[in-house]
């Protein structure tokens, strides 16, 4: 049996291309797969494999809580206290209904369970070393019940180690929105295949540790809902380059007041290696001060280039960035759009329009979900409550590539099942970061063949530096380009 470590709260392993499988597809493996997987059946083996990953996480541990809900998440830990018993550990099985009232297969997990002379319980336990949390698993479409909920709270308050099985109860497996109470998990196994719940929205703050056994099931496209966004390779610069070879970039944005955030998005452009780097801002009053390296090329916008440049567009822009935005929709061969340049194409239908009527393969939006709420026309609760499907519908609506900031950034184009970036962590919460984020995707855009591999480098990298970051040392956007 293989288990194999994903991610933690704070950082994700290096990976490739990892498919993430919605409920709906991990119902049709498991249908698939029971026919011919003979004996032991799937539950059987979920049950040796959870009571193995449960041990290997708490070697010590001698009383073992398996709080079982009534289908086959319960029937799992039922199989799992099977083992654990055989094995000489203290198990407490906790269950709401009779065992005859579940499906098909985990009441035969029932069956095996009291066969081995193990009480089930209508209640919970008053301690215990270790919690397996086999209440509600992937089909979740309701805040849980009592008396789940009262159980939730009770693990929850017990500070023990609390390990999940598929997803922590009260977590929406497919969207990574949680109900009250959810479990706080010190780790999750994954079995069949990953969720993408584990990995954007509040996902990654319940799961703990995220593991995966497929239990010797295999995946097909049909199956898979997005994908993991894979670790980039790293761009080489042959000896017999010039500046010409790794782009020009040019920052458009800086209202007065704000010239800071068009300020860092240039200096990422530097340090992140763009060939030039022209800083164009829209109001040049009261520069004095801010601490623009002489690397960076200062133009007025209407100076700029048109070919072979890749623009950023609205990093600090306030209103002005409206009145050059028609500009660059018209005229720029590259164009990622940011901040305040998003929020003018949110209340300009001329501004949209432009938008939509350039080729999909032209444009990169990069909205956080505000932003995304306003393009949308709807609320920011609506964008979190199904981040994947909130990013799909803005890059079919305006035709382009979409970065949607947040916990696990969703990077989504048309006709194309989106991403999830593993990277990242809370430390990003900061002024200035997203203008980062802004300006190194212009510049690997500049780079790389396409905006859907500089997108996708651009939120790994972005999120990696955070994961990186000395634990002792606040994170700061400015420092953070130090470390492109």
């Amino acid at each position: 049996m293989s288990f194999e470590w994903i991610a933690s709260h704070q950082s994700a392993k290096p990976t490739t291309e990892i498919p993430l499988l919605s409920s709906a597809g991990i119902r049709a493996i498991e249908a698939s797969a029971e026919p011919v997987i003979g004996q032991p059946g799937l539950m059987e083996q979920a049950g040796l494999a959870i009571a193995r990953w449960v041990l290997a996480q708490a070697p010590h541990a001698q009383f073992f809580w398996i709080a079982c809900g009534n289908g086959n998440n319960g029937g799992d830990g039922a199989e799992a206290a099977i083992h654990l018993h055989r094995w000489g550990k203290t198990v407490y099985v906790s269950a709401v209904k009779s065992p005859k009232s579940a499906p098909a297969d985990a009441s035969r997990a029932w069956t095996r369970l009291v066969a081995e002379g193990i009480a089930v319980h209508h209640e919970a336990p008053d301690s215990w070393d270790v919690c397996i949390d086999a209440l509600l698993g992937i089909g979740l479409q309701r805040p849980p019940e009592p008396p789940y909920a009262e159980w939730i709270k009770r693990i929850n308050q017990a500070a023990k180690p609390t390990f999940a099985i598929d997803v922590p109860s009260g977590l929406n497996a497919d969207t990574g929105s949680t109900f009250e109470p959810v479990v706080q998990a010190s780790a999750t196994l994954s079995l069949v295949g990953l969720k993408p719940g584990l990995f954007t929205h509040q996902g990654r703050d319940v799961c703990g540790d995220i593991w995966l056994h497929k239990l010797g099931t295999e995946s097909t496209t049909e199956h898979i809902r997005c994908t993991l966004n894979p670790t980039p390779k790293p761009l080489p610069r042959p000896h017999a380059s010039h500046k010409g070879s790794f782009g020009d970039v040019a920052i458009v944005g800086g209202a007065l007041g704000m010239q800071g955030a068009a300020v860092l998005a240039a200096c990422t452009a530097l340090h992140a290696g763009a060939g030039r780097v022209f800083l164009a801002f829209l109001n040049s009053q009261g520069l004095q001060g801010l601490c623009i390296p002489p690397d960076i090329m200062l133009r007025s916008p209407d100076t700029l280039p048109h070919q072979g440049l890749t623009v950023v567009a609205g990093c600090g822009g306030g209103h002005d960035i409206s009145h050059q935005l028609p500009h660059w929709l018209e005229l720029a061969e590259r164009l990622v759009i940011d901040a305040d340049a998003l929020n003018a194409i949110a209340i300009r239908p001329d501004l949209a329009q432009a938008l939509v009527q350039r080729r999909a393969d032209t444009t990169v939006i990069t909205p956080h979900p505000l932003e995304a709420a306003r393009l949308l026309g709807c609320k920011t609760t609506q964008i979190q409550a199904n981040r994947l499907d909130a990013a799909q519908r803005l890059a079919e609506t305006f035709q382009c590539t979409v970065i949607l900031k947040g916990s696990g950034s969703v990077i989504a184009t048309p006709g194309r099942k989106p991403r999830i970036n593993p990277t990242g962590n809370g430390r990003l919460a900061i002024g200035g970061t997203g203008d980062v984020l802004a300006g190194l995707t212009g510049t690997l855009w500049s780079q790389r063949s396409t905006i859907w591999e500089a997108a996708s480098e651009a939120c790994y990298i972005h999120g990696l530096l955070a994961d990186q970051w000395p634990q002792q040392t606040t994170l700061t956007a400015s420092r953070l380009i130090e470390h492109l």
